[in-house]
């Protein structure tokens, strides 16, 4: 006895891969809907593909809701002002710094006490004096220092000789700048962007605080430097003045390239490369188009933190970077390139306002990079939509994506990947054009499900291929055997032939054969068919739920006939306002008619008789499909319509069904309403033509037809 043993889903059991035929069966369904392939194969990348096991893979929706889950974190996560309360508290360290210092040196070369607690001092009255004359001072200051009896220390908190006292000049002049600086810094501006420019004018009596200062200084000319070049910033930190200015010349190039674009004219990126390649790092960029791509990249991310932050911070943020990069010449370059980029390459889809809401802080190098990771997913989310509505799956960023959501993102795209090529290594799909085509091969494929699909509903419902009686002439051969006769396929028994003879002569040699010895094997007569399905292509069977399953029937009847009754024929004809022949290949793409109004009947058994015509031996016979009586017919070449039905519709109608009666033409009619002209119609078609009317439904459609064809194909005839 076998054993199974069931445990949770942990990620570890193996899941069969797959094939070809459960791919098409999760995109037939869309397509008899819809008759759009292209369609379909977008539903399945979508919503995945669901297995044998009824379990179903994620596809784009899960990829796209993972992406914005992800961006509802970050948003719920981080507090973007916090960038000014990060530099604020750095300047308020330097400043204090500053302040701790000038207290010191005062209080260890002159015994001055401390400033207060609020910073201000405590000696004399502000002199408003300006910073700029601090540096000559400041030189007497400590030259008479050196010279007098006690000599101070040029760093603060280095005291000099106990005991000892400066000289009267010197300890003035200390006061008087030390008085200056703290005054200055009394009156820095209230904001971050004001006290940075203003620091930027003067001298640090702390060194510490200086080198502080001057890395502050260096972040935000990173950011500014990288708002148009990533990762440039480290080639160019160091540079000496020529490096610096070819860099300057660089840039020039660059707008001179955009204006020879905007002016229609060919630039020579090559020789620009050429020049200037190693300031693009390893991978530098293959041509115009990508390096202007890179440097949107980086332009929208600092675009979209300026429009994440309040007004007030925004201007903030803006004064605070401007005029940052230490070279004029190079800030204007830098400015007119990004008037050239926004006015070629216009950035909207670049930039985004995010509404964060969230309590942890991060800096300005931080909120760059976090800027980047909301502008990947941004990304990535286009891309996933423009693969949902008609887009190649290849232009999903594998890369970006894995870097995101993780391996098991990556590995659900290559999968949804993996389907269409399965698809098309099987031969049911192949490339026409931007997208795909079913081949004749997978119209088949999609019959013989369909059919698989009906017979297994008559299995369990005990119809299944049904006993017949009688054998006879045309057909395969069978397990028993019949006396020949006249007109018999001459497959002849050798074995009972010669048992015959021998029990009407005896035993012995030679064997003397006669006409009435001889036994040929039994055959099954099949007849021949000629079959129209007349199909409604009205929208009301879209509305109630039937066109699917007529376009199965169709299908299945098609694979039916092509498969097992290959001397039969099968003709096709969809009708609405009006009628015409469809081919077996066009059934997968067929559509309802959705902008005329009408069930033409008229018009299709017109068509139906044309197509029989060509058929003079076997059985004639028409498959009507259809959900309601007829609502127009065929005038001098012009639909007419009307509703409830006129009677000259129903006349001209019954007229076409009484053509077909005489010349023979079976009708059977499946109708899958049970309205009372529906009734009263079908009744006066099954008076005159003596064909069988069954009412049924969407699910039973296919094992009503394919049960009345197989049983009026074969029959038995005794021998």
């Amino acid at each position: 006895m076998t054993l199974y043993r069931y445990s949770m889903w942990d990620g570890t059991q193996d899941v069969p891969e797959l094939g070809a035929d459960d791919i098409l069966d999760n995109i037939t369904d869309d397509l008899m809907n819809f008759g759009d392939l292209q369609h379909a194969l977008r539903n399945l990348m979508q919503r995945g593909v669901r297995t044998p096991m009824g379990d179903r893979t994620q596809g784009l929706r899960d990829l796209l809701q993972r992406l914005r889950q992800q961006r509802r974190q970050q948003l719920d996560r981080f507090d973007l002002t916090s960038i000014f309360d990060d530099i604020r508290r750095k300047l308020d360290e330097i400043i204090q710094m500053e302040r701790s210092t000038i207290d010191r040196r005062l209080q260890e070369v002159l015994g001055q006490p401390p400033a207060d607690a609020s910073g201000s001092s405590r000696v004399g009255e502000p002199s408003g004096g300006e910073p700029g004359s601090e540096q000559g001072s400041r030189q007497q200051a400590s030259q008479g220092a050196e010279g007098g009896e006690q000599r101070g220390s040029e760093r603060a908190g280095q005291p000099g000789g106990e005991g000892q006292q400066p000289p009267p000049e010197f300890a003035e002049m200390l006061r008087s700048i030390a008085q200056r600086k703290r005054e200055f810094l009394d009156n820095l501006p209230p904001d971050v962007a004001g006290q940075v420019r203003e620091l930027q004018k003067y001298e640090f009596m702390d060194p510490e605080a200086q080198a502080r200062f001057n890395e502050l200084l260096e972040s935000l000319r990173k950011a500014m430097l990288e708002t148009f070049f990533k990762d440039i910033y480290q080639q160019i930190a160091n540079m000496t003045p020529e490096e610096l200015a070819r860099l300057k010349q660089m840039v020039k190039d660059l707008n001179q390239m955009l204006r020879d674009r905007l002016e229609g004219k060919q630039p020579d990126f090559e020789q620009f490369m050429q020049q200037y390649g190693d300031l693009f790092g390893d991978n530098p960029p293959r041509s115009l188009e990508e390096l202007v791509a890179q440097m949107q990249h980086s332009i929208g991310q600092m675009q979209s933190l300026l429009d994440s932050l309040p007004p007030d911070l925004r201007q903030q943020l803006q004064d605070l970077l401007a005029d940052k990069i230490g070279d004029p010449e190079l800030q204007q370059e830098l400015a007119e390139l990004a008037q050239n980029l926004e006015f070629l390459y216009p950035m909207r889809d670049l930039r985004n306002q995010y509404p964060f809401r969230g309590d942890e802080e991060l800096d300005l190098q931080a909120a760059m990079r976090l800027m980047e990771h909301m502008q990947t997913i941004d990304e990535l989310e286009r891309q996933i939509e423009r693969t949902q509505y008609g887009g190649d799956i290849d232009d999903i960023d594998a890369d970006k994506l894995e870097e995101i959501l993780g391996p098991e993102a990556r590995e659900t795209l290559e999968q949804l990947r993996r389907f269409l090529e399965i698809l098309e290594e099987a031969g049911y799909i192949r490339r026409r054009g931007q997208g795909w085509e079913l081949t004749p091969r997978g119209t088949r494929k999609i019959g013989q499900r369909a059919l698989a699909e009906i017979y297994a509903r008559l299995k369990k419902e005990s119809f299944g291929k049904h006993q017949v009686q009688e054998s006879g002439r045309g057909g395969e051969r069978t397990d028993s055997t019949k006396p020949y006769e006249f007109g018999d396929p001459f497959f002849l028994d050798i074995q009972k032939t010669i048992m015959n003879s021998m029990y009407r002569e005896g035993p012995g040699t030679p064997v003397r054969l006669r006409p009435e010895d001889f036994e040929v094997s039994r055959t099954e007569y099949l007849t021949q068919t000629a079959t129209v399905i007349m199909l409604d292509l009205s929208w009301s069977m879209a509305l109630r739920g039937s066109f699917q399953a007529a376009k199965k029937v169709a299908l299945a009847l098609n694979n039916l006939i092509s498969s097992q009754f290959q001397r039969d024929s099968l003709y096709i004809i969809g009708f609405s306002a009006y009628a015409r022949e469809l081919k077996p290949e066009e059934l997968p793409y067929v559509r309802w008619d959705e902008s005329v109004l009408g069930t033409n009947m008229h018009h299709a058994l017109i068509i139906a008789q044309k197509l029989l015509a060509k058929h003079t031996v076997g059985t004639r016979q028409i498959i009507m499909i259809s959900d309601g009586e007829p609502t127009a017919h065929l005038e001098r070449g012009r639909s007419y319509f009307a509703y409830p039905p006129s009677p000259i519709t129903i006349r001209e109608t019954l007229k076409e069904v009484k053509r077909c009666t005489q010349k023979g033409i079976t009708i059977n009619t499946f109708m899958l309403d049970r309205n009372y002209y529906l009734k009263e119609f079908v009744n006066q078609v099954a008076k005159i033509n003596k064909g069988r009317v069954f009412y049924t439904t969407p699910d039973k459609l296919g094992e009503y037809i394919l049960v009345d064809y197989v049983a009026q194909k074969r029959k038995q005839i005794k021998g």
